[in-house]
């Protein structure tokens, strides 16, 4: 099934059909989107999920594509990207931030410093939005997103409906969370603390050369390809011990500098990063009887 002319001429400014997904993928990899929808605000992405009701079209949401691998042969149905809209980021009071779920988290840890607002500086180091960190509960160096949360809204796709959900009405685990797949996050409220803001730089700078040593910088990748175990069984290390970490397939390889991080080399298509994954996942688990878990995102035909 295909959207109807009367939908694609009333958002012909914010509809394309077969888009190329690579250029939304940190892999800087994937086949085309049968309809990219990019909603200015609100309204628009109400009113055109009302319509696409009529339709039956799947919707796939995309954040900034740091932690996804699109198949070769694309998406079906709409894919959403949140506009420029959605990016706001402002000050509700003292320490509280309100911002759209597409902001990045990086630019989310700046407003935060330049409002001398602490405790948000392990944003900096988290590619993405922060939407998509917030389902996935992103986190590093001890912090993570469900320690700053105060609630989020959120538009459910069965009854088009917002509303607003408390902290403590979230399950947060580690990498994960218990929101439903039914839910499209509107908007963010995170609440940090009160410091000097030389004091809140000084750390993010910190937090960013300790990322900078510890994982691999301008390559196609998306980040750590599989949750850790737990503190002791940390996935790297069990790719390592394994003697995973000089694996390839295609033009696939394994970051040198950071054997969890998988890399495109320039040439690889995703069903090599796929494979590249599924190799790895079968040697540790024949090795060490762990199976990993995927913290990436896999979406596609």
């Amino acid at each position: 099934m295909s959207l109807n002319q009367k939908l694609l001429k009333r958002f012909s400014d914010n509809i394309s059909k077969n888009i190329k997904l690579s250029n939304y993928s940190w892999f800087n990899l994937g086949g085309p989107a049968e309809y990219l929808f990019k909603p200015d605000n609100k309204k628009q992405l109400i009113d055109f999920l009302k319509e696409n009701k009529k339709n039956k079209l799947k919707i796939t949401i995309l954040g900034a594509g740091s932690n996804t691998l699109i198949r070769d042969n694309g998406v079906k149905g709409v894919v959403i990207k949140l506009g420029k809209g959605f990016a706001k980021i402002n000050l509700v009071k003292d320490c509280i931030i309100e911002v759209g779920a597409a902001a990045l988290d990086r630019k989310i840890s700046n407003f935060a410093a330049e409002n001398n607002i602490g405790n948000l500086e392990f944003l900096a180091c988290i590619p993405g939005t922060i939407g998509g960190a917030v389902i996935m509960n992103s986190g590093c160096y001890n912090n993570d997103i469900s320690k700053v949360l105060i609630s989020i809204k959120v538009i459910n796709l069965n009854n088009l409906e917002e509303r607003e959900i408390k902290r403590d009405d979230i399950n947060f685990f580690y990498r994960g969370s218990d929101l439903s797949q039914d839910f499209i996050i509107s908007s963010v409220k995170l609440k940090g603390q009160i410091m000097p803001r030389e004091i809140i730089e000084k750390k993010q700078l910190e937090l960013i050369e300790r990322k900078k040593l510890s994982q691999p910088n301008r390559i196609k990748t998306c980040g750590s390809t599989f949750k850790n175990v737990n503190d002791e069984k940390k996935a790297w290390k069990l790719i390592k011990e394994s003697g995973c970490d000089q694996f390839q397939v295609g033009d696939a390889s394994i970051s040198k500098t950071h054997c969890n991080f998988f890399v495109n080399n320039g040439k690889a298509k995703s069903i090599d990063i796929e494979n590249l994954i599924n190799k790895v996942k079968k040697v540790v688990n024949n090795k060490t009887g762990i199976n990993l878990e995927l913290e990436i995102k896999i979406i596609g035909e």
